[in-house]
């Protein structure tokens, strides 16, 4: 037989990544966790097969590249300006806290100070994947409590990247200094590296962005789907080992430098669609890789310091986020959401590892104990955020901490509002009460003033009530479902109209709503025709569901490719709306 240990090796890695993931899914589990086992699985700490590690690791590196282009093509700078207030300051104390943290757990176990502060930075980030799971798993994802962790995970993709630019550097100062030669000023080493980062993201960023598009659409005219995934393979990892080779910086951040210049173009959904694929294959060999390196007995060997590092990732960062955040002014809600969704460490953290350990900056125990707490805190991460609404009810039964908590939300809230309570006190118009200013709100927002109602927004987004406020708009911050916030507003309100998609918490505001005004209008958006009977029992006249509107909408778009007429395509659509209504249960 044939010596074929690439063949083996990935026969190896992606069977047990398969099998271990298709479990870890099925237990409701992050699949990364059954990735890492599978890395166990096969690595040369546990009885069996045994794959090449060399091998995958430079499979990975592979996978380091496509994850860090997958980021950069999903990279936008509006989704960081819309809670910039908060994820900007809370990610970077956060990340400093946690760094700290981990500085001490180094220090207390003899270790260098350059690796603890490459342990901290590693620990302070959490995984994307994982929080973006849970949040859509617990419906939050377009909440604003979900949007705020999402911000702050973006602030912290960006300090990686920093960081990434920094690791090479002091790998540099101590690999000169175990040498014996002498070594460069730390300051002037940092500037060196920082002039050629500098020198890079003026390439890729400005060159590249008046060549890179230009050449995929020249690639999309050729209608061949091989060159375009081809081209956007050369674009990830040639640029990637350009930034390397030509710069001294990771391959990790030319990578991300090239989905940015991508993610800028036409075809960049495109783009994204043919990556993904080769992303996720590569990316469970990189998280297989790392597996295969940690020493399951390491927890057995190291208790304590396993213990101590998995408690600043699963209790000083969390404590740290839910200070900082109630400290910024937000509510204790979105303090939770973020502290348990940073209750973890994932991919970057490895990226950031592996960087440094090729730079000796991290040695084995440092690999093992980020490994063991990842596989931990990663496995246990959806089931604490399944409880979040208890952690919310144990800290109201304590009502001074629930307090302090709130206190500068509360501030914050009183401040912004008491312009409106004034305003609303000396009205006599009727309004319409639109819960949520999104795409929809804003749309349905602008319509109703039009017909000449008077409107008022009820948003949990500081920016945008302070923003219509600035208007001379009547403007609510608050939270949406709570009735106490549209008290003032329901007795005179004609309309509720809501336009949120999530449904928690919404029966309840309807029949309180109704009861203070069983004249009021409520209209709401809702997700499934499921729901219908539901929203009919608590009070709502009607609804529009997502779930039909789309079934229209696509059936129009054939219709009209298929040249029907106005009449026929009015007909259908009434008709496909009809069916669903009468469909639904009720």
């Amino acid at each position: 037989m044939h010596d074929l240990p690439l063949i083996s090796t990935l026969a190896a890695a992606f069977t047990a990544a398969w099998v271990l993931g298709l479990i870890t899914q099925k237990l409701q589990l992050s699949p990364i966790v059954g990735y890492l086992l599978a890395g166990v699985v096969i690595g040369p700490h546990t009885p069996g097969f045994v794959g090449d590690v060399h091998l995958a690791q430079q499979l990975a590196e592979v996978g380091v590249i496509l994850l860090m282009f997958g980021v950069g093509l999903h990279f936008h700078l509006r989704d960081l300006l819309a809670v910039r207030h908060v994820a900007i300051p809370g990610a970077v104390a956060q990340s400093l806290v946690a760094t700290l943290l981990a500085l001490a757990v180094a220090a207390a176990f003899g270790w260098p100070l350059k690796s603890g502060l490459v342990l901290g930075m590693a620990m302070s980030v959490a995984s994307t994947v994982v929080l973006m799971r849970v949040l859509m798993d617990n419906h939050m994802l377009d909440s604003v409590h979900g949007h705020v962790a999402v911000g702050w995970l973006i602030v912290e993709d960006i300090f990686t990247v920093i960081v990434l630019v920094l690791i090479p550097t002091l790998g540099a100062d101590a690999s000169a200094a175990a040498a014996g030669s002498p070594a460069n000023p730390l300051l002037l080493t940092l500037a060196v590296a920082l002039l050629k980062l500098a020198a890079l993201v003026v390439l890729v960023l400005w060159g590249g962005a008046k060549i890179i598009p230009w050449v995929m659409v020249q690639v999309t005219r050729l209608r061949s789907r091989e060159l375009f995934t081809l081209t956007v393979l050369v674009m990830a990892i040639a640029i990637a080992a350009g930034s390397a080779y030509l710069f001294g910086a990771s391959m990790a951040l030319g990578a991300f430098l090239a989905g940015m210049v991508v993610g800028q173009s036409s075809i960049s959904k495109q783009a994204a669609a043919d990556a993904l694929p080769l992303r996720d294959a590569f990316a469970v060999l990189f998280f297989t890789s790392v597996g295969m390196l940690f020493d399951p007995m390491f927890i057995v060997h190291q208790p304590l310091l396993t213990f101590a590092c998995l408690g600043v990732v699963m209790i000083g960062k969390p404590l740290a986020a839910l200070l900082i955040v109630a400290v910024i002014g937000y509510p204790a809600r979105t303090a939770l959401t973020v502290a348990v969704g940073l209750a973890q460490v994932g991919e970057f953290s490895f990226i950031l590892a592996d960087l440094a350990r090729k730079h000796s900056l991290l040695g084995q125990d440092g690999h093992n104990v980020l490994v063991a707490c990842a596989l931990i805190s990663i496995t246990l991460n959806p089931l604490l955020f399944r409880s979040l609404s208890h952690y919310e009810a144990a800290l109201k039964r304590h009502p001074l901490l629930w307090r302090l908590l709130n206190r500068r939300a509360d501030r914050r809230g009183q401040q912004i509002n008491l312009h409106v309570h004034d305003a609303l006190a000396h009205a006599h118009d009727p309004l319409a009460v639109i819960l949520g200013f999104g795409p929809v709100g804003q749309t349905v927002d602008a319509l109703l003033r039009q017909q000449g109602l008077e409107t008022v927004v009820v948003d949990l987004n500081m920016d945008t009530i302070q923003n219509l406020t600035r208007q001379g708009r009547k403007a609510i911050y608050g939270d949406a479902y709570n009735i106490e916030v549209l008290a003032q507003t329901l007795p005179r309100a004609t309309h509720l109209v809501i336009t949120l998609p999530h449904a928690d918490n919404r029966g309840p505001l309807i029949a309180s709503a109704k009861l203070v005004n069983p004249t009021l209008k409520v209209f709401v958006r809702a997700r499934y025709i499921a729901d219908k009977a539901e929203l009919l029992q608590v009070g709502a006249d009607n609804a529009c569901y997502e779930e039909a509107e789309a079934a229209v909408a696509l059936a129009k778009l054939v219709l009209e490719d298929r040249g029907a007429d106005t009449a026929t395509i009015r007909h259908e659509t009434t008709r496909i709306r009809q069916q669903y209504d009468s469909s639904a249960p009720a």
